[in-house]
């Protein structure tokens, strides 16, 4: 009996030993953390491909799908240019109008003298600034100092001017009789006229020209019938103001030549 049970236990020590030898010698294979550079080594195909999937998707939210992004569109410049040139070329037509306002012509205006520029107080200011000037008759100017003390500075202004006036001082205020205008002055003062006229219009076409190039560096984010359109239209502008600078120095030759 001690005999069996001996060899019983022998038997099991055996089993046992050989199990124990059979678990250590099987290799466990764990998945690599996923933080670890062996994981990011072994999963790297996986993982990059995922990773630029979202990538892909993320950069197709701003570009120009059928799937129903957002893309904004192109601010809309017409209004912007339009009323820059608008503004420029009138500048240039108010221009061209105080300009004409300066020349002598065969009658009295008002504005004939508001070029004058008047030195009190070793001050020099515009006739118009200290004075009311008004229209007697069709040859005679009448000239009222705010100050009665400047009316010796005023009347030496209108003589040095290049008007070729002659005033005479009646009590505070001095009368500027306008002489008429020989047959050499009038064909002097249409040249300057004209003159004046394309200095002014050439105002206007940089504005315009000005204009066409900020279009064109826009022409990329329009669409081009919009581009064309606003071409068009400042081409429209330009010859409108052109022809108003024109009809202005047409109206001030008339006058010159009292016609």
């Amino acid at each position: 009996m001690a005999h069996l049970l001996r060899r019983g236990a022998s038997l099991a020590a055996r089993s046992f030993r050989a199990a124990a030898a059979s678990s250590a010698s099987t290799t466990v294979h764990r998945l690599p953390a996923a933080g670890s550079r062996a994981g990011a080594g072994e999963l790297a195909p996986a993982r990059l491909f995922l990773l630029e999937s979202r990538r892909g998707f993320a950069k197709g939210k701003k570009s120009k799908d059928d799937r129903g992004d957002t893309v904004q569109a192109a601010p809309d410049i017409g209004p912007t240019v339009k009323s820059a040139a608008t503004a420029q070329m009138d500048a240039a037509v108010i221009a061209l109008s105080r300009e004409l306002s300066k020349l002598r012509t065969g009658r009295a205006t008002p504005g004939m003298l508001d070029h004058i520029m008047v030195e009190t107080a070793d001050v020099k200011v515009a006739l118009n600034r200290i004075a009311v000037v008004s229209v007697l008759d069709a040859h005679t100017l009448s000239v009222m100092p705010y100050d009665p003390s400047s009316v010796k500075s005023i009347e030496h202004a209108i003589i040095s001017s290049p008007l070729g006036i002659n005033p005479t001082p009646d009590g505070n205020r001095i009368i500027a009789a306008i002489p008429p205008l020989t047959k050499e002055n009038i064909q002097a003062l249409c040249k300057v006229v004209t003159k004046s006229a394309e200095d002014f219009k050439q105002s206007i076409r940089r504005a315009r020209q000005k204009a066409l190039d900020t279009i064109k560096k826009s022409a990329s984010s329009m669409p081009k019938d919009d581009a064309k359109r606003l071409e068009k239209e400042i081409e429209e502008l330009t010859k409108k103001f052109i022809k108003s600078a024109d009809d202005m120095c047409k109206a001030k030759e008339k006058e010159i030549s009292g016609s």
